[in-house]
């Protein structure tokens, strides 16, 4: 009998079926080649039939070159860290694509000579906080943070409350980053209380700034008392505010969420915030206000270091100037708006055999943004088998498994992206 292995098509052959070879162009001959020569391998190994090889590889082929995929984020956690923070806008993924080409990043097309860098964003960003008499950008809040120690307090104390000391995730932690940069630490007060007067006690000749933190993923209840912006403003030396959560101006839904219009009314020298959290833009660390103290962090020779590249000044410009980004949409959906997408959706799934309920749920902001509040909302409740089901779909997606079911909470899904829900979840069935 012939070895049926002789069937197997071969390499240059199935390169050249005509589907494969239009692929190749998009996604390259290497990778496209890579498929290739594990599906013949499957082949020998009688997993599949020879006849079957081009299939194989069409089916495996990935929308993109990139191994991130694209997820519908299902969790209720509207600034979800592990799912990339905010999602952008339709306007800024166009300001991205735009960027991606050749661009007037530092070309004045007027004059024909070098122009500032990112004059755009920071004129956005400048006018989004009047009260800041300047503005900067580098590539996270860390970042910001370490440029503050660096400029300010080299090799001289920066004064911080114990009860601010905080992790800010992946084991990263406030003391280490800012101790790494050769400034010393003056820790004052204790964990759950401290006063002005503690700061004052510990400000001298070697104080660079005293550091007020935002406390981030958690919040201390009970015998507590910290002292206000006012007050730490009053003494004498600049105030550096992390106010992290990327709050512009005060929110309504979020009454206790430090913001960076506040902070500097209160008498903040330089406020640090993100711009991929309730900003809802690119992946940021956004610098606000004493002219002077910005102008000194922004000519700092490790600003270069930290600076960001142009897709992420495009797309914080576009999120500033553009329609609401979805962090916003999200916050500010109402909840009966919510429950009625559910009732439809798990009505359709429902005639489609699938086991689906509308339930009341409760997201939250994420991101280390407004700990303890709670958002009500709503979502389809699914058996919990479909987790994990619905995970490895295309597209994925990520809902939360509670009490044996699976959630699907609809206030971080998008009404336009409820159609695609439908069919993931249909598909799993």
């Amino acid at each position: 009998m012939a070895d049926p292995r002789r069937a197997i098509p071969r390499t240059d052959a199935v390169l050249g079926e005509p589907r494969i070879a239009k692929a190749a162009e998009t996604l390259g001959r290497d990778l496209v080649k890579t498929l290739v020569v594990a599906a013949q391998g499957r082949a020998r190994a009688g997993e599949i039939e020879a006849a079957a090889v081009v299939d194989d590889v069409l089916a495996r082929l990935p929308a993109t070159v990139a191994s991130l995929r694209p997820v519908l984020n299902a969790t209720g956690v509207v600034v979800h860290t592990n799912l990339g923070r905010a999602p952008l806008s339709p306007a800024a993924l166009d300001a991205v694509v735009a960027a991606g080409g050749t661009t007037d990043v530092e070309f004045d097309l007027d004059t024909g000579e070098r122009a500032k860098r990112g004059r755009g964003a920071l004129a956005a960003l400048a006018a989004a906080v009047p009260a800041a008499g300047a503005v900067h950008v580098v590539n996270n809040n860390a970042a910001a943070l370490l440029l503050c120690a660096l400029t300010l307090a080299p090799d001289r104390e920066i004064v911080v409350s114990r009860g601010e000391l905080v992790e800010i995730g992946d084991g990263f932690r406030i003391p280490d980053l800012l101790a790494a940069t050769g400034a010393r630490l003056r820790e004052v007060g204790t964990t759950n209380r401290t006063s002005a007067r503690d700061y004052a006690a510990a400000i001298g000749p070697d104080t660079g700034f005293v550091l007020k933190v935002h406390p981030s993923n958690y919040r201390v209840t009970g015998f507590t008392a910290e002292a206000g912006l006012a007050e730490l403003a009053g003494l004498g030396v600049p105030v550096v505010a992390d106010v992290g959560s990327g709050l512009l101006g005060p929110h309504p839904m979020l009454p206790d969420e430090p913001d960076v219009a506040t902070a500097l009314a209160e008498g903040a020298a330089v406020v640090t915030a993100s711009g991929d959290k309730l900003l809802g833009g690119p992946q940021a660390g956004l610098l606000f206000g004493d002219a002077t103290l910005v102008e000194r962090l922004r000519r700092h020779p490790a600003a270069r270091a930290l600076r960001v590249d142009k897709l992420t000044l495009a797309a914080l410009e576009a999120t500033l100037r553009g329609p609401r980004p979805p962090v916003a949409e999200a916050l500010a959906a109402d909840v009966r708006d919510l429950e009625m997408r559910a009732e439809a959706l798990a009505a359709s799934l429902r005639s489609t055999g699938v086991e689906a309920e509308a339930v009341s749920s409760t997201a939250v902001v994420g991101g280390g943004g407004a700990p303890g509040v709670d958002l009500p909302s709503a979502a389809v409740a699914l058996p919990a088998r479909y987790a994990v089901a619905l995970r490895l779909g295309e597209p994925a997606v990520v809902g939360r498994v509670v009490r044996d079911r699976c959630l699907l909470d609809l206030r971080t899904v998008r009404p336009a992206d409820d159609a695609t829900l439908r069919e993931a979840v249909r598909r799993c069935g």
